[in-house]
């Protein structure tokens, strides 16, 4: 089974690789995990050479189908995060 990171465990790695306190790399953690949420609330792009691209992507109106009655419904248009993966990222995975 694939290793499972959050936030919580990249704080613990970031506090023992550069000998931080747990406190500091987890506000450390969520700074940087807000500052990609502003920008991307805000419409923007969080570009991380050799990881990827952050990006937000608009979705058109569209009609579906209520599962439970089959009855036609409107979807409203809505704004979505996107990611792209670098080629360096994709190459490593391989």
């Amino acid at each position: 089974m694939a290793d499972v990171k959050t936030k919580k465990i990249f704080a613990e790695e970031l506090a023992g690789e550069l000998g931080l306190t747990k406190k500091d790399a987890t506000e450390a953690v969520n700074f940087l995990f807000a500052q990609m949420t502003k920008t991307l609330k805000k419409g923007g792009t969080v570009d991380i050479n050799g990881f990827g691209k952050f990006t937000v992507k608009k979705r058109a109106a569209r009609t579906g189908i209520n599962p439970l009655t089959k009855e036609k419904i409107k979807i409203k248009a809505t704004k979505v995060p996107a990611f792209k993966a670098s080629k360096t990222l994709k190459d490593i995975v391989k």
